[in-house]
């Protein structure tokens, strides 16, 4: 814990529900290093959501690779003597694999995660987001991204699902999860003060924040 904040947080949930939003005011607000996974830079993207089926392994592979490249880059330059701020865990990998790769691909790429991610720094906060599938869609048309565009419902949903189911379970740090619902991440300072206030004062467990019953 430096200056009334954990060092370093994650911030995780579904495509679409604020991640990267959220991330980088919290970094903005502590003045710290800002870490982000890289969607824009996976060249199989644009064909997973038009044809999920032909190149899910390799998409969900250049994820992994990705993603484990960041956090190796992170332990070797020693960031974690100061804060730090991230919109993906490591482990989301995995919940995205489950979803998109038959028994057989997610067979090998288990074998590739098991390599990958020994000796993952652990989080000493993770906020997760969530919001109806509804608002999700809301949020993905607005952004808009072109990769995103064929983005499928159904996707979409089986993903937040999974989200929900692994959160359940969830146990290896201190978790804050947060109805965005009504919760504007982006310009609304009276939420966005609330939901720091319960950051700096967060006992260990697990905790809920729902800003419109504040």
């Amino acid at each position: 814990m430096k200056q009334g904040h954990p060092d370093y947080i994650v911030v995780e949930g579904p495509i679409g529900v604020g991640k990267t939003t959220l991330a980088k005011r919290l970094a903005k607000t502590f003045d710290t290093e800002l870490m982000l996974e890289l969607a824009a830079e996976n060249p199989f993207l644009p064909r997973f959501y038009s044809d999920p089926k032909s190149v899910a392994l390799p998409t969900q592979l250049f994820f992994l690779f990705q993603r484990a490249k960041q956090l190796e880059a992170l332990r070797q330059t020693d960031m974690f003597k100061s804060v730090q701020v991230s919109d993906f865990l490591i482990e989301k990998d995995k919940l995205f694999a489950s979803v998109t790769l038959d028994d057989d691909e997610l067979a090998l790429y288990h074998q590739v995660y098991d390599r990958l991610t020994l000796d993952s720094p652990v989080p000493d906060l993770v906020i997760y987001l969530q919001a109806p599938i509804d608002i999700l869609m809301q949020r993905i048309i607005e952004r808009g991204h072109d990769y995103e565009r064929p983005m499928n419902r159904n996707y979409l949903k089986k993903i937040s699902d999974t989200y929900v189911e692994f959160f359940y379970h969830y146990t290896t740090a201190p978790l804050l999860i947060v109805n965005t619902n009504d919760f504007d991440l982006s310009g609304n300072d009276r939420d966005y003060n609330l939901l720091l206030e319960h950051i700096k004062h967060l006992p260990p467990g697990r905790h809920y924040f729902n800003p419109i019953e504040l």
